[in-house]
């Protein structure tokens, strides 16, 4: 994609600091820091998010994780865990729209990293949630 910053990266049109990088994928520091060790990984191949990938594609890129998050956990002591997180879409907080995923090392709680996930655990009936469940298995592909 022309107008795509990281295939832009990608293609070495612009400069990054690169972690890990094959015929599939590339992992290189995000600029924003959000935590000392940020990292992004990308596949090569331009697709726009989740929703865009098949059964290939998704074991090319997710069977990367565990091998780099070992890999950034065990370049600094003071890491104490770390959020993987992949946004799809604007409202899920994508902000690129190529697809990638944030490895952000924790350091402590104080890190200026959050999330928050509220307990809504009293607005859901047991059927409720099976209503929801059974909705999404209907969609489920083989």
């Amino acid at each position: 994609m022309d107008d795509c910053i990281f295939c832009k990266i990608i293609a070495g049109e612009i400069p990054s600091v690169t972690v890990y990088e094959d015929d599939e994928v590339k992992a290189f520091l995000d600029i924003s820091q959000a935590t000392p060790g940020h990292t992004l990984l990308v596949p090569k191949q331009h697709v726009q998010d989740i929703f865009a990938y098949d059964a290939d594609m998704a074991e090319r890129v997710f069977s990367r994780v565990p091998a780099l998050a070992r890999a950034i956990k065990a370049s600094n002591p003071d890491i104490k865990g770390m959020n993987i997180i992949n946004n799809n879409g604007q409202v899920a907080y994508q902000s690129v729209f190529h697809s990638h995923i944030h490895f952000i090392p924790r350091y402590s709680t104080d890190d200026d990293f959050n999330i928050h996930f509220g307990d809504h655990t009293d607005q859901y009936t047991s059927d409720q949630l099976n209503a929801i469940a059974a909705g999404i298995r209907a969609h489920l592909e083989a």
